[in-house]
């Protein structure tokens, strides 16, 4: 799901004025754009959305959903030895280069950590498509446990688990109440180097559409609002309460599970809410909070990381 914002670095040298967008980390193998030719090569299923625009260059529709998902199934398919990804047009599809990005982040903080063996990560919404858990071992070796309210999504997943044979790699767990996070998820025994997750960002339906609206319009095109080009099912997209309700729940139910993840981690879309998540996390007795902005293109987005365990 991207949610643009831009943010330009002004740099003035000899009465020019150079800008610069945020960029990918630096392991990030998307960094440089997308090599069409070599992606329809592995995946042809991709060459009938590719096309020149005015300016000569090879590129898909990105408002067309099925060009989007066969575009992603490509990297996967070419960069991380996946051979089956398939999961239902109403779920959303991930775009690899935002969320490999996320990995590649929390592998430096886990460095930084030095938590060296044995790296478990446990995925709060693997939602359908089983997206963190296939990079994260791809490009760090790492077991998952992936967690999900919607028993239909985990089916996915597991297909995708099976048909790539990761199963060794990955287990899931059902989440049966949906105002719960960790509770009846988490036991006495587990122990994770970090949490993941990437919330749904809006408070209903409603909210949603009007942002595929305006991402629409960004795009020049006129589309019916409610075909979203990245897809997205209501436990994917909305929340009661909206991101600020979901967070809040997901800070305090981590400050009951001190001890058996070393960094709980998420996505923060919206700027505004980083400062109340700081000071709800020191009241809940949170140790160290970090921030880890990443630069994706002509957007920024953000990684808030806490622990409750001394240094």
């Amino acid at each position: 799901m991207y949610h643009y914002c831009r943010t330009l670095v002004i740099l003035k040298v000899k009465y020019k004025i150079i800008k610069t967008n945020p960029t990918f980390h630096k392991r990030n193998k998307h960094k440089s754009g997308y090599d069409l030719d070599v992606l329809c090569e592995k995946y042809p299923d991709l060459l009938p959305f590719v096309f020149k625009n005015k300016y000569e260059t090879k590129t898909i529709d990105f408002a067309n959903p099925k060009a989007v998902k066969a575009l992603n199934t490509a990297l996967l398919f070419k960069y991380y030895d996946i051979k089956f990804w398939e999961f239902s047009d109403s779920n959303l599809c991930p775009p690899i280069p935002g969320r490999v990005d996320y990995i590649h982040h929390l592998s430096d903080l886990i460095r930084k950590s030095e938590i060296k063996e044995d790296i478990t990560i446990l995925d709060v919404g693997v939602g359908a498509t089983c997206i963190y858990p296939i990079l994260g071992h791809a490009e760090y070796d790492w077991h998952f446990v992936g967690t999900d309210i919607d028993e239909n999504s985990l089916q996915f997943t597991q297909k995708i688990i099976n048909e790539n044979e990761l199963e060794a790699a990955i287990s899931l767990r059902h989440q049966k109440d949906t105002s719960q996070i960790f509770k009846g998820i988490l036991n006495k025994n587990d122990k994770f180097a970090a949490s993941i997750c990437n919330p749904p960002f809006y408070k209903s339906e409603a909210e949603a559409l009007e942002a595929t609206t305006r991402k629409l319009k960004g795009l020049n095109r006129e589309v019916d609002a409610t075909v979203r080009n990245f897809s997205g099912t209501h436990h994917e997209l909305w929340y009661n309460g909206g991101e600020k309700a979901f967070l809040h729940n997901y800070l305090y139910e981590s400050s009951l599970f001190k001890e058996q993840c070393h960094w709980f981690t998420t996505l923060v879309s919206k700027k505004d809410l980083v400062k109340g998540m700081y000071s709800s996390l020191k009241k809940l007795g949170a140790t160290d909070i970090k921030t880890l902005n990443m630069g994706q293109g002509n957007k920024i987005s953000r990684i808030v990381a806490w622990t409750f365990l001394e240094k």
